[in-house]
């Protein structure tokens, strides 16, 4: 890979315009479009463009869909993993899912971000007349067994730990220990989960 795209992919600024870049975008974008006119019930087609767009990924993976990737090429997907409707992941750094994991609607992985001093981070004209910026970015790594509820979104450089569960509406920007339970904006670690948080301790 180009020098760029490696500088991406460790968290150091690089331009998103290079050729490079811009073909594994616009690839990744057109698979995720394919993917999201495709119904539920064509498995096998969906099966065939998710081995294009994350080839990266165990078995019995289900993205209800729409989906939308960056990249896709730079996400790892463990087993048994679902994901309700309106993902999105922006895997400019390097996303990391484990086994067993469960996404509810709108969940966003984020791992781009841009300079927060805007001299830097408007975009400039380089000496052929092309406008080009700088970005970058921080991967986020979400162990086995996690449960993410409906809208939440997960900020570069996060690890959330095994077992952990994020209640719906948590931004989370910081590392979740294994078994936590967080909730708000930003993510709060509550409580950790424990054996009396079985079904059968709450009746309904």
């Amino acid at each position: 890979m180009e020098e760029n795209t490696n500088n991406m992919l460790q968290g150091l600024p690089y331009t998103p315009q290079s050729a490079e870049l811009t073909a594994f975008r616009t690839e990744g974008h057109r698979l995720c479009a394919a993917y999201n006119q495709t119904l539920e019930t064509e498995t096998g087609k969906r099966a065939s463009l998710l081995q294009q767009l994350v080839p990266q990924h165990g078995h019995n993976c289900c993205l209800q869909g729409p989906i939308q990737f960056d990249y896709g090429r730079f996400t790892t997907i463990g087993d048994n993993f679902y994901a309700n409707f309106n993902l999105t992941v922006l895997d400019t750094c390097p996303v990391t899912i484990g086994d067993n994991v469960m996404f509810g609607p709108n969940v966003t992985l984020t791992t781009a971000s841009h300079p927060l001093r805007y001299q830097q981070r408007n975009a400039r004209v380089n000496e052929d007349g092309e406008l080009f910026d700088y970005e970058l970015g921080a991967p986020i790594t979400i162990g086995n067994n996690c449960w993410l509820g409906a809208n939440v979104t997960v900020l570069g450089g996060v690890t959330i730990g095994d077992g952990a569960v994020i209640g719906a509406g948590s931004v989370v920007t910081k590392d979740v220990p294994k078994d936590a339970l967080v909730v708000g904006v930003p993510g709060r670690v509550v409580r950790i989960i424990s054996a009396a948080d079985r079904l059968e301790n709450f009746p309904y």
